[in-house]
């Protein structure tokens, strides 16, 4: 039984994670596990879903019907990284705001960093297709 499909995702998401621990420490000076969620780079979800995608094309082929569904999620999740969750990110500073000001005195903030600049999403995709092409290694 053929278990790299299942594996691909979780090595994909591991290596992206780790990379994103790495890079936040590094740009904080100190280990980052206060950083550790949603935004970044790179981009966990697309790292994830063109991982996917990446092994199906390599051991399916293109014209495979999977490949077909997986190219399709992978573009809804990057699009939703890319616009709806930085969009979820401006409304969370907007609230923060709001709760802070001198009316309000809030007691915890909201996360504002979600979403994903171009680059994250495109770091993301990178390491996705690397994992994928390692992966599709084993038989």
């Amino acid at each position: 039984m053929d278990y790299t499909y299942a594996v691909t995702p979780f090595i994909a998401w591991l290596v992206a994670g780790s990379l994103k621990f790495l890079i936040n420490s590094a740009k904080a000076g100190q280990w980052a596990f206060g950083h550790i969620g949603y935004g970044g780079m790179p981009s966990n979800h697309s790292a994830i879903v063109s991982s996917t995608a990446t092994l199906i094309a390599l051991k399916e082929g293109i014209q495979s019907p999977a490949f077909g569904v997986a190219l399709t999620v992978a573009f809804i999740v990057i699009m939703d990284a890319n616009s709806l969750r930085r969009e979820i990110g401006k409304h969370a500073e907007t609230i923060n705001r709001f709760a802070f000001s001198d009316d309000h005195k809030a007691t915890s903030t909201l996360r504002e960093r979600i979403g994903h600049s171009k680059l994250e999403i495109t770091a993301g995709i990178f390491v996705g297709v690397m994992v994928g092409q390692v992966l599709n290694i084993f038989p």
